[in-house]
């Protein structure tokens, strides 16, 4: 007998936590033996976290979680799936966990590569593109795409199928987010001549210089586009000017730098391109809510 689609996709989802679970070692994220493919366990609600998406599919199977972009907020849950399109930088937090219920979820990395070769394969597929969008979204997952992606993680289970038969159920996911309703985010960004993809390149551009002046007459020579073009469209993409883009970056790398590797404020903001302490600890507080130092001690106490 054939199931309600609200029925299978429970089944499904049972069967996707089963696996994630099986398969983490311990709480926090962990990478997998497939490519790309991450899975994450907590066991209660977590702080706010700067993190870098890069392009990426990210699905839930238990709990709940919002990612903030600039100022605005997305929730995701088992029923909703969540995609960067481009290299963003965001916050993200669990917001609903418990250890008889932990946050269970899986990030697969979207590779370019492979979206253009499904286009060159299948030829159109999805709308055609209205205009700018952002890089960041939510859509409702379907079954069809919950069963490409839980015969990924079957292969977890054997290893030695994982080299040959992982690669055919990535292109099937990545196929099935092609056909979705924003499935034209994906075509753009990898169709040349686009001025997503110019966003796309002008994003990449800043991530490999983020810690020295942004000139956006020099990055809008280095992606053919005209200085005021690159700012509107790159707003459009990332909700971010290209300025604010850039502060992101240094600000939680920042963080990293002073939470992983212990260093002080000063040398962190240094390292990352700020030539003033008092400028660097006055936007450090203005983004994360607390200065360097009793941001680092909320940090280390939560843990």
């Amino acid at each position: 007998m054939q199931l309600d689609p609200i029925d299978e996709l429970a089944v499904q989802q049972s069967e996707l936590a089963s696996l994630i679970k099986r398969n983490v070692p311990a709480e926090g994220m962990h990478d997998t033996q497939i490519e790309g493919l991450a899975l994450a366990c907590t066991t209660a609600p977590s702080l706010p976290m700067p993190t870098l998406y890069r392009p990426c599919l990210c699905i839930i199977a238990q709990g709940r979680k919002e990612v903030r972009l600039g100022a605005e907020q997305y929730f995701y849950d088992p029923l909703n799936y969540l995609v960067a399109s481009v290299t963003l930088p965001v916050t993200g937090q669990v917001i609903e966990a418990t250890p008889e219920s932990p946050y269970l979820s899986l990030k697969l990395d979207i590779d370019p590569a492979m979206i253009s070769s499904l286009l060159a394969d299948a030829g159109p597929i999805g709308l055609p593109d209205p205009g700018p969008n952002r890089a960041l979204f939510v859509d409702r997952l379907d079954p069809a795409m919950l069963d490409a992606v839980i015969r990924l993680l079957r292969l977890l289970d054997t290893p030695r199928d994982a080299a040959m038969l992982a690669p055919l159920a990535q292109r099937e996911i990545f196929y099935r987010l092609l056909r979705s309703p924003q499935g034209q985010r994906l075509r753009e960004l990898v169709m040349a001549d686009s001025q997503s993809h110019r966003i796309a390149r002008a994003i990449e551009w800043i991530n490999q210089h983020y810690d020295k002046p942004l000139r956006i007459e020099e990055l809008a020579r280095e992606v053919n586009l005209s200085a005021s073009t690159l700012h509107h469209r790159f707003k459009a993409v990332t909700a971010l000017s290209p300025l604010q883009y850039q502060k992101q970056l240094r600000l939680q790398e920042a963080r990293r730098l002073m939470f992983s590797e212990c260093l002080e404020a000063a040398s962190a903001s240094f390292r990352v391109g700020y030539e003033s302490p008092s400028q660097f600890s006055r936007e450090y507080s203005r983004l994360f809510g607390a200065p360097p130092l009793r941001d680092m001690l909320r940090l280390r106490n939560a843990g």
